[in-house]
Formats: structure tokens, sequence, C-alpha cells
């Protein structure tokens, strides 16, 4: 039992050692990804919701 709290303690030693190599963006590069990641997701959402009302148009004639 000793040794899985050991094991965790220094997982947890080796997880803040990676966290400090990470190289994290600068303000200006966040705001640029954060942009982006807002364009895409509304770019797919427009396009999932007109195929989505074509199909439901197509299946409403086909009925």
């Amino acid at each position: 039992m000793a040794g899985g709290v050991k094991n965790i303690g220094k997982f947890f030693r080796d997880v803040v050692q990676e966290m400090k190599r990470v190289s994290w963006p600068n303000r200006k590069e966040l705001t640029r990804y954060t942009w982006v990641v807002i364009g895409t997701v509304a770019f797919i959402s427009l396009f999932f919701f007109l195929v989505d009302t074509g199909i439901s148009a197509l299946l409403r004639f086909l009925n």
C-alpha cells in the first residue's frame, strides 16, 4: 500500500516538472488561437445546420 502512495506522489512530481517544460502561448497567440477555434466551430455548426435542414426538407418532400 505504501508503494502505491509513493507512486502517486512521484507521478504528481513528474507532472509538475513536465508542466514547467511546456511552451505556453503568449497573450497575442492565445487570442488568435481562440478566434480560430470560435470561427471553426461557427463554420462547422452552420455547415451541419444546413445539411440537417436540407435532409429534413428532402424527407418531408418524400413523405
